[in-house]
């Protein structure tokens, strides 16, 4: 009969493909890790880098100041105020923002030495221009009239109902 062959299999070392593929990292990436050695160098000078350290080092003392922050009524409600105005620009057409801010520059444009007579004034308000936005001004308001009107009356009538 015949002897088996002894078969030892090379003990495999996983970080040996690691060790590998960081050794030819660098000339492969040589581009990338140029920029990166430079970006680090930046927020070294500006100071980028003590300011992560100190924030990681006293990771406690931050978060415990930014939940006080939080706890605050004020920063409630500018966050709340925040995300209304998220609301009020999503509900914008994009062709009516650019509307806005081209009437913007323009109205911030060179100043004049005397103000607009009251006569230039009505004829402004009188031309067909000026009545589409003083319509959509009126308009506004008239929503917004209605709507804290509702809103107070809702408010009026949950505090009755508390007190019984």
């Amino acid at each position: 009969m015949a002897n088996p062959i002894a078969f030892k299999p090379k003990p495999i070392d996983p970080r040996e493909g690691l060790r590998k593929k960081l050794e030819t990292a660098p000339m492969e990436h040589a581009e990338a890790l140029l920029v990166g050695y430079d970006l680090i160098q930046a927020a070294h000078d500006e100071g980028i880098l003590d300011l992560l350290h100190g924030m990681v080092k006293h990771k406690n003392t931050v978060f415990e100041h930014l939940a006080e922050g939080a706890k605050k009524q004020e920063s409630v409600d500018a966050l709340r105020n925040l995300i209304s105005l998220g609301k009020v620009l999503t509900a914008i057409e994009p062709e009516t923002m650019s509307c806005i801010a081209a009437a913007l520059s323009t109205a911030s444009g060179p100043k004049r030495e005397e103000p607009a007579s009251m006569w230039q004034l009505f004829k402004s308000v009188s031309s067909r221009e000026g009545r589409r936005g003083l319509t959509l001004v009126v308009e506004l308001l008239t929503a917004l009239g209605t709507r804290r009107f509702a809103d107070s009356e809702l408010l009026d009538k949950s505090k009755a109902l508390a007190k019984r």
